[in-house]
């Protein structure tokens, strides 16, 4: 496993050469080197740990985090479990917590830096499978029999909706659960559309620790891909980066903001 993302590699004599993830402009290597590490080290002194979060969602984390330290979502629906934005991590007690919650029916993740040891989850639960969309297909570090690829928008199970909303990766997911939130329906982004720190916002860049933004087309479209969706809360990427309602307002007031100061019309408005 790379320690600075968290992605699991495949099985090998010795580590790979590279972490392909950390090498491209997304993401970095630290000016030490690449270095590497295994779930057998990782799980000396770390545990899994769960929290319920509203009816049917449950966020499940690394303690003390791993990689880039995002948390995972468990969505319960009457056809079963789906896991969204997988960890780099993986316990004994993780997969008790998770099997007292109805188990997993199949894994998906917003983008390739939140793959981490998906393999490993499915495997726990007899191969659920793992949704990938074709477009990242590059990014599989891993490969698995139970990988699956998908493209545009897919229904892991009833209620549940993935949509490619690209930007981040071109394949740069989002789920909409229509049952989260009260029935007023919940968008669970990782860092695709990512909730910023005043938890008000959202914000869209190609690469969040290079500072690398998107251009106003891409925001344009990656609004445009969940508009005809009804939701009034976001979960994003990590733990308590919510927004609890008005969320598709939220989206389109910052899809605004962004798209002005890209375009430098906000700079403009500012100057006057």
């Amino acid at each position: 496993m790379c320690r600075t993302c968290g992605v699991q590699q495949a099985p090998g004599e010795r580590p790979p050469e590279r972490c392909a993830i950390c090498e491209d402009e997304r993401q970095w290597v630290p000016p030490q080197g690449q270095q590497w590490t295994t779930l057998a080290e990782l799980r000396q002194g770390r545990r899994c740990e769960v929290r319920d979060l509203e009816p049917g969602l449950h966020g499940l984390g690394a303690e003390p985090p791993v990689g880039i330290g995002q948390r995972a979502l468990l969505v319960q629906t009457a056809a079963g479990n789906l896991l969204w934005d997988c960890i780099g991590f993986i316990d004994d007690a993780g997969v008790e917590a998770v099997r007292a919650r109805g188990g997993l029916q199949g894994i998906a993740m917003s983008h390739p830096h939140f793959y981490g040891v998906c393999v490993e989850w499915s495997r726990a639960f007899g191969g659920a499978p793992i949704h990938v969309p074709a477009a990242d297909r590059e990014w599989v570090m891993r490969p698995d029999p139970a990988v699956t690829y998908w493209q545009g928008s897919v229904r892991p199970l009833p209620g549940l909706t993935l949509i490619q909303c690209g930007g981040h990766f071109e394949g740069s997911a989002v789920l909409h659960w229509a049952e989260g939130a009260a029935r007023a329906g919940a968008l669970l982004t990782g860092d695709s559309i990512t909730v910023t720190a005043d938890r008000r916002y959202v914000t869209f860049m190609r690469s969040y620790p290079n500072l690398i933004p998107l251009s106003a087309k891409d925001v344009r479209r990656i609004t445009a891909s969940v508009e005809p969706y009804r939701f009034d809360r976001i979960y994003g990427g990590w733990w308590d980066r919510v927004i609890e309602r008005d969320a598709q307002g939220a989206i389109a007031r910052s899809a605004d903001r962004y798209v002005r100061w890209i375009e430098g019309r906000a700079l403009e408005r500012t100057e006057r």
